[in-house]
């Protein structure tokens, strides 16, 4: 389907890098606390089915020393045999025991993530999509639903492989917990310290586990997110809504539903293929080996274990992250952008009188 081209935005990659980057920064700083959540309630009971069983796994590797034994100071399950019972309780928990430092844990990591990821993604989706439309014998601005989800599903692979070692480290520092830990424990003092301690022990390859996951989900994301971000504002345009913070709102808010509902089950891999490490720290003290071999084995001992409800853990937390998060960084993008374009324009008017 096509229409008109949506409202302006910078083409050239550098100027939508910063602009997409400043935009997620923003939005980070809200959705992080929710993001924690997400991330602890995907480890709760990893690979425990319905009566408490446990999936085998392979033991941690033999003479490697584990990272940050951790001791459950105030590790308390419930009756399923879970640490939270939900988002909100997670939150609380994490409030009482960590204070604002842990519902806030990994947000330098986060910042530094959305700088490489949706730099990357938002600024590379429209250059992509005008190559794509140009390529195929359209206007190069104008909103098609396969060209945009091409460029989209693009821009997404090359923001994972860029800002993949930093989302693997934002995902273990969300994790960690000396008070209610779930999954494997990785205590980072700082993101660098993270890099050094993950080089040590795994060797550069280290710094790429997960990448496979994090290409499965941005892809996944980011074949919607934009597309359904454009084509929103498109409908809403023909039925009348003015170009303005109400359509960016509305039409970013849509966006984020179509993310959760693409992404969860990918992200749900993610973060469980990112935080297993061969010498990491189980929630009981105990050595833990890696449970997974690719996100695709991830996702099957996720559903034989769990079921398909195991796909969607954290979906709550998810949308409560996705949707603020996409709303925030579409709509600070495309205030950035418009500003930029403003900007060049009155430049350009002043070098010609």
């Amino acid at each position: 389907m096509a229409s008109s081209s949506t409202a302006p935005a910078p083409t050239l990659s550098a100027a939508g890098f910063v602009s997409g980057a400043l935009a997620a920064c923003t939005a980070v700083t809200v959705t992080n606390p929710a993001e924690v959540s997400k991330t602890r309630l995907q480890l709760d009971g990893e690979l425990q089915g319905r009566k408490g069983a446990i999936l085998p796994v392979k033991p941690a590797v033999a003479g490697v020393v584990a990272e940050a034994p951790v001791v459950p100071a105030a590790l308390q399950k419930n009756a399923s045999g879970k640490v939270y019972s939900g988002p909100i309780d997670c939150l609380q928990k994490t409030w009482k025991f960590e204070g604002i430092r842990g519902v806030q844990r990994g947000l330098g990591a986060a910042y530094t993530y959305q700088v490489a990821l949706n730099g990357s993604r938002l600024g590379f989706f429209e250059p992509i999509r005008h190559q794509i439309n140009t390529l195929a014998g359209y206007e190069a601005s104008s909103v098609h639903a396969w060209s945009s989800i091409m460029a989209g599903a693009s821009s997404g692979v090359i923001g994972a492989i860029f800002g993949n070692p930093l989302f693997l480290v934002k995902a273990r520092m969300q994790a960690y917990s000396p008070f209610n830990p779930v999954g494997a424990q990785h205590n980072y003092p700082s993101v660098f310290a993270a890099f050094r301690t993950i080089v040590k022990a795994d060797g550069l390859k280290g710094l790429a586990r997960g990448v496979d996951a994090a290409m499965l989900r941005t892809a996944m994301g980011s074949s919607v997110q934009l597309p359904a971000y454009n084509l929103a504002k498109s409908y809403l345009s023909e039925w009348g809504v003015s170009d303005g913070v109400g359509q960016f709102l509305m039409a970013s808010f849509f966006s984020g539903l179509c993310v959760c509902a693409v992404m969860q089950p990918a992200d749900t891999a993610l973060t469980r293929m990112y935080n297993q490490s061969p010498n990491a720290i189980g929630p009981d003290g105990k050595p833990r080996g890696l449970l997974y071999k690719n996100p695709i084995d991830c996702l099957y001992k996720t559903w034989k274990t769990e079921g398909v409800r195991g796909w969607y853990k954290g979906t709550t937390a998810h949308l409560a992250r996705i949707a603020p998060h996409t709303v925030i960084t579409l709509t600070a993008n495309d205030f950035i952008s418009r500003k930029y374009l403003a900007y060049k324009k009155s430049k350009a008017a002043v070098l010609r009188d």
